[in-house]
């Protein structure tokens, strides 16, 4: 989506290794190469969380520069947790969900509900697939790295009793007791 509404935009994709290893090592080049280049559009940095040293660069450039940043991510959490510049109040947070029947033309319910709403999953010809590396990496990289889960597996095993039981009346006392 960033992609289309910003196609000119200055871009970091921190996935790419080399855009990766480059800012991990050094963080003042983001500041070098944004000031190199031409302003006036607002730059991207794709998931901001795998350096959140980088902030403390993003702060001065909004401050001393007003310059303008479209930051995502997949985690807020591990920028929290790592303590880093949390922007202040100069930063406006939006956050996406899964889709809604509006936004999909041709909405189909059954579909909606094997595949799920998020767009990747709901055009899934595979959904279990999907669904399933989801669920994993989640459990994996959130979670177990979540130090107050200390027991991934039950853990894993509420997140399937919610699942079951979505869509019904929730009754605390046997899903507790599940």
């Amino acid at each position: 989506m960033l992609k289309e509404l910003f196609p000119d935009s200055l871009w970091f994709d921190l996935l790419r290794s080399d855009v990766f290893e480059r800012l991990h090592k050094n963080p003042f080049q983001l500041r070098e190469i944004v000031l190199a280049t031409q302003p006036g559009k607002p730059v991207v940095i794709d998931e901001i969380q795998k350096i959140p040293e980088l902030l403390n660069e993003v702060h001065g450039l909004i401050e001393n520069q007003h310059t303008r940043f479209i930051l995502s991510g997949s985690s807020a959490r591990r920028i929290i947790r790592a303590g880093n510049n949390l922007l202040g109040g100069g930063a406006l947070r939006n956050e996406l969900y899964p889709l809604i029947s509006q936004e999909i033309p041709d909405f189909n319910l059954l579909r909606a509900l094997t595949n799920g709403l998020l767009p990747r999953h709901y055009l899934s010809e595979n959904p279990k697939q999907m669904i399933s590396a989801y669920i994993g990496n989640y459990l994996r990289d959130e979670i177990m790295a979540e130090p107050r889960i200390r027991n991934v597996a039950n853990f894993s095993r509420f997140i399937e009793i919610a699942a079951f039981s979505n869509g019904e009346m929730v009754n605390y006392s046997n899903t507790a007791s599940e």
